[in-house]
């Protein structure tokens, strides 16, 4: 990367993509949506990829269960608010990174306050329909390129993880409730856009408070969520 203020963090990346592509992802603008099992890994393959400009957004604190799946999560920043306690970590891998925090929600009340016309890539790592199904809407009708993540729970072989396009989902409960949302409301996405999701659901004990989910699964999702913005920004130097 053309002045980069710590040699060497990034040359065996930089090797894969050139030169070119490094200053394209050091310019590159992205939002993140939720920074839990899938979105912290998400952020983590970013950043350690050369994206030097990212902001994350989540109302959430670290809680004892998110050890298990999450990038910031350990035992020892149990309370802390998740997306500082991601931001410290983020800074501990480039110094240099422009790490904008939102500790905060998303909702259909206060998406214009995020500013989603100022991002060249949008990303969803959402768990909850409303507010995912509000933040498709709006993120498919901005002129950034915009990736989803589908279910990352219930979830334990590796191989099934795959990408396709929205409508092109099968076998997973969200992307389903989400299609079905959709027609009801009679309030389609306003483009095509790429999602991670994985067909398969292993049954929830009727005994459980919450669906059990590994770090297997939730790291391969958001690791593919950064692949996905990497491969596309390195397509554009190939023009």
């Amino acid at each position: 990367m053309s002045g980069d203020p710590n040699p060497g963090i990034f040359d065996r990346i930089s090797l894969l993509v050139g030169e070119d592509a490094m200053n394209l992802f050091a310019k590159t603008k992205v939002i993140l949506f939720g920074t839990g099992g899938v979105g912290s890994w998400c952020a983590e393959g970013l950043v350690r990829s050369g994206i030097t400009h990212l902001t994350i957004v989540d109302g959430d604190r670290v809680a004892a269960s998110n050890v298990n799946r999450q990038a910031m999560a350990t035992s020892r920043n149990i309370g802390e608010v998740k997306v500082e306690a991601m931001k410290s970590r983020l800074l501990e891998i480039n110094p240099q990174a422009e790490i904008e925090t939102v500790f905060g929600t998303y909702s259909d009340e206060n998406w214009e306050t995020f500013g989603l016309d100022r991002y060249d890539y949008i990303i969803d790592a959402i768990d909850t329909l409303h507010a995912k199904a509000s933040l498709i809407l709006r993120a498919s009708a901005a002129p950034g390129t915009f990736f989803s993540s589908m279910g990352a729970a219930l979830k334990l072989n590796p191989t099934g993880v795959r990408v396709a396009e929205f409508w092109d989902v099968r076998g997973c409960p969200l992307g389903a409730a989400l299609r079905k949302k959709f027609r009801r409301e009679n309030t389609l996405p306003a483009r095509k856009f790429l999602c991670v999701y994985d067909e398969e659901v292993i049954p929830r004990s009727p005994d459980a408070s919450a669906n059990g989910s590994a770090v297997t699964i939730t790291g391969l999702f958001g690791f593919t969520l950064a692949g996905l913005v990497i491969r596309d920004l390195y397509n554009k130097t190939r023009i």
